[in-house]
């Protein structure tokens, strides 16, 4: 059993020098991600989740979420919508901290509150870019990729066939 724990430096012997001196400098010139601000101290970012595409801006505050100059209670009544907003701020542990004002198009209620987390969770990456880590390890700044599939002519729908009739 000895023999097969090794330590840091033998492992390193095993590693071509050449990669690790690639590694480093990568390393080096990678420029650590900073804030990023508008003007009046928002940061500003986009979500994006089926046909719903969300503005999205965010700035220290008491917690206020308006969506399309509605408070987002009225607007996404469904409580499992308002969740899914909140889930950004839940992960960051910034409930509360954060006013959020977005202008939300297109889709339904459900793509639109994707949408909403969507542009929420990079905003606070923009503001805060240490959160990255916590919200991508989430999947909140991954765009859900999935959208409705096309109607194809000859078929009632997407796929389905027209009924089929012998007479």
């Amino acid at each position: 059993m000895a023999e097969e724990t090794k330590t840091l430096e033998d492992l390193k012997d095993l590693v071509d020098p050449a990669l690790a001196e690639a590694a480093a400098e990568t390393a080096a010139t990678t420029t650590p991600r900073v804030q990023e601000l508008d003007a009046q101290g928002r940061a500003y970012a986009t979500g994006r989740r089926k046909d719903a595409v969300a503005r999205v801006w965010i700035k220290p505050g008491r917690g206020v979420i308006t969506v399309n100059g509605r408070e987002f209670e009225r607007y996404f009544a469904r409580p499992v919508l308002r969740m899914v907003i909140q889930q950004p701020f839940e992960v960051a542990a910034r409930e509360g901290q954060y006013d959020v004002v977005c202008t939300v198009k297109g889709g339904g209620l459900s793509g639109q509150a994707g949408a909403v987390r969507h542009g929420i969770s990079r905003a606070l990456t923009l503001y805060e870019p240490e959160l990255r880590g916590p919200l991508k390890k989430e999947g909140f700044l991954t765009r859900d990729s999935r959208t409705v599939e096309r109607k194809k002519y000859g078929r009632a729908k997407a796929r389905r066939s027209f009924q089929f009739s012998k007479r």
